[in-house]
């Protein structure tokens, strides 16, 4: 027998016992079952494209701007897909206390501190905190009749979301000085920004990019993984020119593509809250990125821990 063929007999089999460890492994690399989309539409985020739409279509308005890709030169240095392109899973770094009272719905980091964003009728807050505490040494609670959501830093200004009111609020960042009350359309989820424009969730999967200052919709995008628009996109960070989404109800953050609206991959958060510590804690929502030292941090609302995290490749 040649050494050719002997050869190609060790390649087959191989490959061989490589598609049956996909049968049975929970991480398969490739998912060519569909195993890993299965999983997804099984807790009812995935749905059909929407009629008429062209997979990765862009709403007229977004290219006019010449903004499609979304990233500010320069943004893309440092640390793109944060050290881990595809589908990731967590290493946990650190350990920070975090407020079990305070159901989360935006989370920012600048400067040393956390600037988050609060929600329930009656209890809706903005707070800025000490990491190493979780206690906030600047507070203003909001309207019992507002139900806060979304925040995000642009410039010197603070931007705050409400869910059904359909109403935000500009802060001046140090003071929380309420400059300017806004309206919009949809219900208001999560926010974040590229450095030009506003993106906006409102827990459909559709993203919104406002204009920052008169914050009139410039364009949309429609969020789809596999050909499959994802629905219930919540608190949102932009980060080297990739937008992280939490999906409520969801141990996942989605890795979305700006300029084509595809998930390019998954964060797989499950087991971050450690059993002892989920009495009382709800779901999985915050996402905040510190630019300077390269640092990840997520949380959930009513959860008493933050956690810095490394990403690492799921496979």
């Amino acid at each position: 027998m040649s050494s050719r063929l002997i050869m190609g007999l060790i390649l087959m089999a191989s490959l061989g016992l490589a598609g049956a460890g996909c049968e049975w492994m929970t991480h398969c690399t490739h998912d060519p079952e569909g195993a890993i989309e299965g999983e997804i539409a099984e807790e009812g985020i995935l749905e059909g494209i929407v009629e008429g739409e062209e997979e990765g279509q862009i709403s007229e308005g977004l290219l006019d701007e010449g903004e499609a890709d979304g990233i500010i030169e320069g943004e893309t240095e440092g640390n793109p897909d944060l050290g881990c392109p595809g589908d990731c899973t967590y290493e946990v770094l650190h350990v920070y206390p975090h407020d079990p009272e305070a159901f989360t719905q935006g989370l920012v980091y600048e400067n040393g501190s956390f600037y988050e964003s609060t929600g329930l009728y009656g209890s809706s807050s903005l707070r800025k905190v000490d990491p190493e505490s979780g206690s906030p040494y600047q507070m203003i609670y909001l309207s019992k009749a507002v139900f806060g959501e979304g925040l995000t830093i642009f410039g010197d200004k603070l931007i705050q979301l409400t869910w059904r009111e359909k109403t935000g609020y500009v802060y001046d960042k140090n003071s929380f000085e309420l400059l300017q009350e806004f309206h919009y359309n949809t219900e208001g989820w999560g926010i974040t920004h590229d450095g030009g424009r506003l993106i906006v969730s409102d827990g459909s999967s559709t993203l919104y990019y406002w204009h920052p200052e008169t914050f009139e919709v410039t364009g949309t995008l429609t969020v789809r993984y596999q050909g499959q628009a994802v629905r219930r996109l919540n608190e949102l960070e932009y980060i080297h020119g990739i937008i992280y989404a939490n999906v409520w109800e969801t141990n996942r953050i989605a890795k979305i593509a700006p300029d084509t609206g595809e998930v390019a991959g998954w964060i797989y958060l499950d087991g971050l809250l450690p059993p002892d510590d989920q009495t009382g804690a709800d779901v999985l929502n915050g996402i905040a990125y510190d630019a300077v030292g390269d640092r990840l941090f997520v949380t959930g609302k009513l959860w008493p821990k933050l956690f810095e995290i490394k990403l690492t490749p799921r496979w």
